[in-house]
């Protein structure tokens, strides 16, 4: 998974300060994202590399293996520490403007997914796997006058024992004005 032109510009480590805050409106139980790594790409667009654990799933008995609830989950966690960290870099295209408090109050009213789709094509160990997510585009758009940011992402989620899954997402940033 790679844009078009696969140059990385800068790397940012975990931030040890920034994970935990972004993780915060997850019960303790509900949080995988472990470690989360943001590559700038050409374009004004991000990346993230993550590890993730599920200890135990949060709503159902153990399936031995990632399910979708807890990719859409993982997915979440990834994306809400991305947009953070891209704000707090200045990396990521339309968001130029945003502080990391506009990040804070716009986290869970405003942020949408619109569309989501996942591929399972190998079983994943939820105890231990890896994801990584990208920002594909990002446009403003003002429908019936009122402007909101559409974003098309891909992530991919694995494990050691080749497990694979991947997809893509739309995702929606209402009440930016």
């Amino acid at each position: 998974m790679t844009a078009t032109d696969t140059t990385v510009t800068r790397v940012f480590a975990s931030d040890e300060d920034l994970l935990p805050r972004v993780l915060t409106p997850y019960k303790d139980h509900c949080r995988y994202l472990l470690t989360a790594e943001v590559s700038a790409l050409p374009g004004g667009l991000s990346r993230v590399r993550s590890t993730f654990a599920i200890a135990e799933s949060c709503y159902i008995d153990d399936t031995g293996h990632l399910n979708a609830v807890e990719v859409n989950i993982a997915y979440n966690q990834m994306m809400y520490y991305l947009v953070a960290k891209s704000v707090k870099e200045g990396l990521l295209t339309g968001f130029e403007h945003w502080t990391l408090e506009d990040f804070w109050r716009h986290q869970l009213p405003d942020i949408l997914i619109a569309r989501f789709a996942s591929r399972f094509q190998r079983p994943i160990q939820a105890r231990e796997f890896h994801g990584e997510m990208e920002f594909r585009s990002v446009e403003r758009r003002s429908p019936g006058g009122k402007p909101l940011l559409m974003a098309t992402t891909a992530y991919r989620y694995g494990d050691a024992q080749g497990g694979r899954c991947d997809g893509d997402a739309t995702l929606a940033f209402v009440n930016i004005t």
